[in-house]
């Protein structure tokens, strides 16, 4: 084990490895011993590799455990709790890797779960944006991430719906907007050059915000349908504190990108706005019927005014509601 004050370089004379697998930790001791167990079994063999630990501060053993690891792991101690986005800056400026791994340190990685997220970055070549995977809630076993997509209101959230086995069988790469940051793969050349985690946002937010960055320098974001993992979904403690802020800020920056990649959104509303107009067609506006009906059935990409419109106004209402509240 190598153990490193912040900011060192944990320099190694050691070949660089084709991995490195990079997870912050706070707090959360068993839940981290078994995550790592489980990464450690399903490392695919021969695989280079690196493990780095980050910690933010624990308090719980976590601490005193790190100091019992040999290799592959690498620790560095952050001298006070300072987040997700500066734990993984710092970890990753210590990588070697050709590709990083992020991971949550309350995952439980099951059986040939890396495999698929590294052929769809060899699939995807030099498009390759940032690489995720679908995620399963290990409390209740329902589906938690297909990648990320904008709500009706106007917001990112997780996609909780899978395309139809067959579907998933012929195409087994998810194109997204975004993926979550629990379980993602990246080239480091590209990480270098978007320059990682924006660390204004605190434990939420920069995630999507660096596949936004990614996605605006020409790559393709996108889930490995047949990579599965099971999550404790925001088990470190604090995990939610910061929510409205990083929202906020995420907002502020991307608002119209939210706007224009909201594709779920409008098909959204267009069933719902065909739903609506069954009981008393007589009364139909024909145009927007039809377009709407066109684009809730993928024959068309624009979606109707209307449906735009809806989500301007959704974000306008939350935009009142963050500066009523963050001032």
């Amino acid at each position: 084990m190598t153990a490193s004050k912040p900011g060192s370089s944990l320099a190694s004379n050691a070949a660089a490895p084709a991995v490195s697998f990079v997870i912050p930790l706070f707090n959360c001791l068993a839940l981290t011993r078994a995550g790592v167990a489980s990464l450690q079994a399903t490392v695919p063999r021969g695989l280079t590799h690196e493990i780095i630990l980050v910690d933010d501060g624990s308090t719980d053993g976590t601490r005193e455990w790190l100091a019992t690891l040999g290799d592959p792991f690498r620790v560095m101690l952050n001298e006070r709790n300072l987040g997700y986005a500066i734990s993984n800056n710092r970890g990753i400026a210590a990588a070697r890797g050709e590709f990083l791994v992020l991971l949550n340190n309350d995952l439980v990685l099951l059986p040939r779960w890396l495999e698929p997220m590294q052929q769809t970055a060899r699939s995807l070549g030099e498009r390759a944006g940032l690489i995720g995977n679908i995620q399963i809630e290990a409390g209740s076993g329902q589906l938690d991430h297909a990648g990320i997509v904008i709500n009706r209101q106007g917001k990112p959230v997780h996609a909780r719906t899978l395309p139809r086995w067959f579907s998933r069988l012929l195409r087994p790469v998810r194109p997204v907007l975004a993926v979550t940051g629990a379980c993602l793969l990246i080239h480091r050349a590209l990480w270098q050059q978007l320059g990682g985690f924006d660390e204004g946002y605190l434990n939420g937010g920069e995630d999507i915000d660096l596949c936004l960055r990614a996605r605006a320098a020409g790559r393709v974001n996108a889930v490995a349908l047949r990579s599965v993992v099971r999550h404790h979904v925001s088990a470190s403690p604090g995990r939610k504190r910061r929510d409205e802020e990083n929202s906020y800020r995420l907002a502020q920056r991307w608002r119209r990108e939210f706007i224009a990649l909201a594709d779920d959104a409008t098909r959204d509303w267009c069933r719902e706005y065909l739903a609506g107009i069954l009981p008393e067609p007589q009364s139909t506006d024909y145009r927007l019927a039809r377009h709407a009906l066109s684009h809730a059935a993928h024959l068309t990409a624009a979606p109707p005014p209307e449906a735009v419109a809806s989500l301007e106004a959704a974000l306008d209402r939350e935009f009142d509601r963050w500066r009523s509240l963050l001032g």
